[in-house]
């Protein structure tokens, strides 16, 4: 009953129903589980104890009759006297005509407002005739849309609530109640709706926190079991002895962090079942060297690779540095949307017979008429950039691929069982000997000049470097330095035979590789830059990172950016130019200068910013919990982690007490029949 259209509820016709759309509410059951955003909490204090301009809850007596005064297009005043605690206190009220018939001289009346405490008045935004409650009162505040109102949605989740509340099931086994100390989930819908008290709404929520996580949890270790028995005779028998050669004929030696991850991606690779891992590794880590190696391990056992990254400027680089590995061990061929026509046809017809080995491409590789001949080793590069659903499609693309995983940011473990709660993780949490720490240092904006003459002295010296900045054009609604601007201010500033670059994310493709090249090449030495250049590009003599209004990024990307430098042997710089106004600002740049591993700062952003801005956009498959928070919530979250792996590993959801746990699964469209 709960699936009705959300018109069968009292009091929603057509206009309303629509309107509810908009916020995803179709059934009863949407409306139902439509919980508050936040609470107001209306807790009456003595006036001494009141601070200026803070939301506060006065109780006292109306001294006059309200006066209401008109001004403008039906704009209205109504201002009334109350005694409290025997000092008269001025309310206003605006727009809110009606109230005069409600409220007479003598009236007791509970007010809640903005505080003045320089003219003892109180700008009212929510009154109820008579005392407020012996305990604070709870006001459920709801997320709207459009032109719905409030007190009419209230409404109609009360007439939801009275006429549904006994279809709203129970999820959880009992002994999961009782062990957790859970509400039952009918109460806990209510509670959430109209708390009583914080401490009822406070078990309400922990209720819900607890639900989401499990059958968060439950999905993913559901899914990491089934990628693991999905597939049969996947081992890929690749050759020891050239894979030996293979990884000796590099420059450098691999890190004890690399050898362990390379080793985690080899056992995969042999196993009879398909490998789902994340390899995480910081900015500079080596990272790509493992996965040219497990790239040549699959060519050797006679399979094609493919590698999937977010743009064609990292396409290229990885193409270059690759091919460069490779030499004539593997014919590897750079597949982006700049390759049209004649020439893709060509190489596409050269993948699907086999001829060429391994392709690296943005995600022009998941188009339809891309066919694999044998795709063995998959590999999506910064993937949180790329949506569920293109990773499925690339994965398909083969029998049965393998697939790796790659970011260069750092994940906190919190968001880690999140997001990748369905992949075994690898971690490369060690740097190459020889890398010198990249000096970090805050300015401010009128220490600019002396910047521009620092970045002068590194080129003199044969070196290079990036300006970032947060906008491509001037916004009137932020006041910050946008790149084309800061382009011509040190056109202006530096000799003729110093060469500035402009890049930004609304030049073409083609023009950005031309920039990106020269400024690799040397021919640009002062590269200006939005965060296009924020993943993955590598100019070992780039050795100065100037960040400008720095307090607009998060910690994380920060990192990312300062990543750019210090790729090379000698000492590099990252200047981040900020006046923060707010004391989380201040704590992030202090934070940026004195901590130089991404796994903490990650952590640190998490707690600064909340998940919501931590990979930025919608696609990086974050779960959009209704009540759970991850930060907040993390020890919930570990719980629930802990209980979805005994339930998968035991086969509970087959016993009677997890019926309606493993119902609810199967008709949200999680596993249907996977389950039985």
């Amino acid at each position: 009953m709960l699936n009705e259209p959300v018109t069968n509820v009292k009091g929603v016709g057509e206009k309303l129903a629509t309107d509810l759309e908009s916020m995803d509410i179709y059934t009863v059951e949407d409306l139902l589980f439509h919980f508050p955003s936040r609470y107001d909490v209306f807790e009456i204090k003595p006036l001494n104890e009141l601070i200026h301009e803070d939301k506060v809850t006065i109780e006292g007596k109306v001294l006059n009759e309200p006066r209401l005064s008109f001004y403008g297009r039906n704009r209205s005043r109504l201002v009334f006297n109350v005694e409290v605690d025997h000092v008269v206190v001025q309310a206003v009220m605006f727009n809110r005509s009606f109230a005069k018939k409600h409220i007479k001289m003598g009236d007791l009346i509970t007010l809640t407002g903005k505080w003045d405490a320089h003219r003892l008045q109180i700008t009212v935004n929510h009154y109820k005739k008579g005392s407020a409650d012996q305990q604070a009162e709870i006001q459920p505040i709801y997320s709207i849309k459009g032109e719905i109102k409030m007190g009419r949605l209230k409404k109609v989740i009360y007439n939801a609530i009275k006429e549904y509340d006994l279809q709203v099931t129970e999820l959880l086994p009992e002994t999961y109640l009782i062990l957790y100390k859970l509400p039952g989930r009918m109460d806990a819908v209510k509670t959430l709706h109209y708390p009583e008290n914080r401490q009822t709404l406070k078990h309400a929520r922990r209720r819900f926190v607890y639900e989401e996580f499990l059958i968060f949890q439950l999905r993913m270790q559901l899914l990491k079991k089934w990628h693991r028995e999905a597939t049969e005779g996947n081992a890929q028998h690749y050759d020891p002895e050239s894979l030996k050669l293979f990884i000796n004929s590099f420059p450098f030696t691999l890190t004890a962090a690399q050898t362990k991850s390379l080793n985690q991606i080899l056992a995969d690779m042999k196993s009879p079942y398909r490998m789902n891992r994340l390899l995480q590794g910081d900015v500079g880590s080596g990272k790509t060297a493992v996965a040219a190696i497990a790239l040549y391990a699959s060519l050797t056992a006679g399979k094609q690779g493919a590698l999937m990254v977010p743009t064609e400027i990292l396409a290229e680089q990885h193409y270059q540095s690759l091919s460069e590995l490779f030499k004539d061990r593997a014919n590897v061929v750079l597949l982006t949307g700049s390759v049209k026509g004649k020439k893709r046809n060509e190489i596409l017809k050269e993948i699907e017979e086999h001829q060429i080995d391994i392709v690296i491409g943005t995600h022009a590789l998941i188009q339809k008429d891309v066919f694999f001949h044998d795709l063995g080793f998959a590999i999506i590069d910064e993937q949180h950039r790329f949506g569920v659903e293109q990773r499925r499609i690339l994965r398909d693309k083969g029998l049965h691929p393998d697939v790796l995983f790659m970011t260069a940011t750092p994940i906190p473990r919190t968001l880690a069982i999140t997001t990748f709660g369905d992949m075994d993780v690898s971690i490369i949490d060690e740097l190459p000997s020889g890398r010198k720490k990249v000096e970090t240092y805050w300015a401010k904006e009128n220490m600019f000049e002396r910047i521009l003459s620092f970045i002068g002295k590194r080129i003199t010296d044969g070196e290079q470097a990036y300006v970032i900045c947060p906008l491509i054009e001037e916004s009137d609604k932020l006041d910050i330095q946008n790149a084309v601007d800061l382009f011509h201010q040190l056109q202006e500033y530096y000799p003729s035979d110093i060469q500035i670059g402009l890049l930004h994310g609304r030049l073409e493709t083609s023009e950005k590789d031309k920039i990106m090249k020269a400024f690799v090449q040397n021919e640009i030495q002062v590269l200006v830059s939005t965060t296009v250049i924020e993943v993955g590009v590598n100019v070992p003599n780039a050795t100065t990172m100037v960040i400008y209004d720095a307090e607009r990024f998060g910690l994380s990307q920060l990192h990312q950016l300062r990543g750019r430098v210090g790729r090379g042997e000698k000492q590099s710089y990252c200047i981040l130019i900020a006046e923060p106004k707010g004391d989380i600002g201040k704590e992030r740049m202090k934070i940026m200068t004195e901590t130089s591993d991404g796994f903490e700062l990650a952590e640190q952003d998490l707690k600064l910013r909340g998940p919501g801005d931590f990979f930025g956009k919608k696609q990086s498959g974050l779960p959009d919990f209704k009540v759970a928070d991850m930060v907040h919530d993390y020890r919930a979250l570990e719980t629930a982690r802990k209980d979805a792996e005994e339930i998968v590993e035991n086969n509970l959801l087959n016993d009677p007490s997890f019926q309606q746990l493993k119902y609810f699964l199967q008709t949200q469209g999680h596993f249907d029949s996977k389950l039985d």
